[in-house]
């Protein structure tokens, strides 16, 4: 992979240090609860298709008492992409040459009450440079309260950029994060944005901001149902929600598709997969 120029060098950077810290907060949850869980982190290479070094990432995992199975991976990743695949990139259609790095989270829950979450930021390079990713909100028993302070958190991410972000943003997150098959949403929705290339500086803060605000509010919706107790019904229906979770990642989702075209880590690629599900 070629060396990375300031801006792709600022975005990797910043990832992993955001990894970095949502790890910590996470661990610290386990403390309180009781438990010395911590994250497995796993470093993995990739080869291009052309034979040269491609890059490649850490996957981190951590399976405690509060989060069931979570994982915030971080990948930089560059080369070609293959065959047509690059026609349905964003800028590749005449050059395959890509650059990608990113933040990639997903958390399972050990406690029904205590709601999923996906949170991905990324930063791709073709022959355009763009932001995209966004965080939501998948509660297999939905609080209203959650939703809506969840909701809030990302509002004000948006807000403080631009005041038309989050109606477009949580609209996008609505239509994209839908089972077709199933005629459902995923969970309760949050912001989606992708192709943001207006201003490469005013679009890094924006797509921060982002995770600063998943690092603000998802830890203390958390610790707000960790506690909470639940029974046989509860786990039944967190499981069957898994499979619809399921379902949606290995059906349609487009970072799933992204790492499987582009030749990335496996266990990284379907880290998003819940450890236990069931279809009734």
């Amino acid at each position: 992979m070629k060396p990375l120029d300031e801006q792709q060098a600022a975005a990797r950077s910043w990832f992993e240090h955001l990894r970095d810290r949502i790890c910590a907060a996470f661990e610290a949850i386990e403390r309180e609860a009781g438990s010395d869980a911590g994250f497995v982190y796993t470093p993995w290479d990739r080869v291009d298709p052309s034979g040269e070094p491609g890059g490649g990432g850490v996957r981190g995992v951590m399976k405690g008492k509060v989060f069931e199975k979570v994982g915030v991976n971080v990948s930089t990743v560059g080369g070609t992409f293959e065959g047509e695949f690059a026609k349905s990139i964003h800028g590749a259609g005449d050059d395959p040459r890509f650059f990608a790095t990113g933040i990639s989270l997903v958390a399972h829950m050990a406690n029904p009450h205590v709601p999923a979450v996906h949170m991905n930021t990324r930063f791709l390079c073709t022959t355009k440079r763009w932001f995209g990713g966004g965080a939501d909100l998948n509660p297999p028993i939905p609080y209203d309260a959650d939703t809506a302070d969840f909701h809030g958190a990302m509002q004000a991410a948006c807000d403080a950029h631009d005041p038309a972000h989050y109606p477009r943003f949580k609209q996008w997150a609505d239509d994209y994060f839908y089972i077709p098959h199933r005629q459902e949403h995923r969970g309760v929705g949050g912001i989606f944005y992708d192709h943001l290339s207006d201003d490469w500086a005013r679009d890094f803060a924006f797509t921060r901001e982002v995770g600063e605000a998943f690092l603000r509010i998802y830890p203390e919706l958390v610790r707000r149902r960790m506690g909470r107790a639940f029974d046989d019904a509860d786990r039944a229906r967190q499981l069957e929600w898994r499979g619809r979770y399921a379902e949606f990642n290995l059906v349609y989702d487009r970072g799933t598709l992204f790492g499987l075209k582009t030749g990335g880590n496996i266990d990284a690629i379907l880290m998003s997969l819940p450890p236990l599900a069931t279809w009734a």
